[in-house]
């Protein structure tokens, strides 16, 4: 099994930034795409980023420009930079990813419990 924690969270200032971190641990074989979702109160869960396991990102309009993911291959960890917060970005962010514990397995999904993200003056 593969377990997600996500760190980094908390109360920031708008334009104001704050960098999360998401720490996969367990036995891993492989990860393959790594994202970042939120969701804020009262909304759908919505998609920010994806990171493939070569770098390749990609990002929501709402956040392009923004908000930076990378990822740590040898830590098994996914960063999320987030600059020029707005309040409209205040929500819980969780960590995705698809990883595999053995060669042969299929790669599952997985997810993490979130970190709070507040944008306020």
């Amino acid at each position: 099994q593969v377990q997600l924690v996500e760190s980094g969270g908390g109360l920031v200032q708008p334009g104001g930034s704050l960098r999360l971190s998401c720490a996969a641990s367990g036995r891993i074989f492989s990860i393959n795409v790594m994202n970042w979702y939120r969701q804020a109160p009262g909304k759908e869960r919505e998609w920010v980023a994806t990171i493939t396991s070569g770098g390749t990102t990609n990002y929501a309009e709402s956040v392009k420009g923004r908000f930076t993911i990378s990822r740590d291959n040898a830590k098994n960890t996914a960063y999320l930079q987030m600059n020029s917060l707005k309040p409209e970005d205040t929500a819980d962010y969780y960590c995705n990813a698809q990883a595999r514990s053995w060669a042969t397995n299929p790669y599952g999904n997985y997810w993490g419990k979130g970190t709070l993200v507040t944008v306020s003056a």
